[in-house]
């Protein structure tokens, strides 16, 4: 059974920092598994929004608002993906999910998912 943990979320002022982490296990194959995987985020009354994306072979996508702030990055041989989110802005609140595809693609869907960890921003 695939299961994905997240941790990392809190409560940050405008301008802050936070770091998420998302902890695979049981996927087929392991570590030697090539998945996409990616960060979504969903904030009240709002739809789901993919954040960051990671190929298997390091190769990201950003959604336009993150880009430049966010950094999204994976260590294989932890079966961990990261989320480094600087200079956050009360918009970036939300509920952050972790989640992995049952593929090299990142635009075929998402078939694993995380809990979630929430993420606020005071102003």
């Amino acid at each position: 059974q695939v299961q994905l943990v997240e941790s990392g979320g809190g409560s940050v002022q405008a301008g802050g920092s936070l770091r998420l982490s998302c902890e695979v296990s049981g996927y087929p194959g392991g570590s030697a598994a090539s998945y996409c995987m990616g960060w979504f985020r969903r904030a009240p009354e709002k739809e789901r929004e993919m954040v960051a994306t990671m190929r298997d072979d390091g190769v990201a996508t950003y959604t336009d608002s993150v880009k430049g702030r966010f950094t999204i990055s994976r260590e294989k041989v932890k079966n961990t993906l990261y989320l480094e989110m600087n200079s956050l802005i009360p918009e970036d609140a939300a509920m952050y999910y972790c989640a992995a595809s049952g593929s090299w693609y990142c635009d075929r869907g998402f078939h694993y998912w995380g809990q979630g960890t929430q993420v606020t921003v005071s102003s």
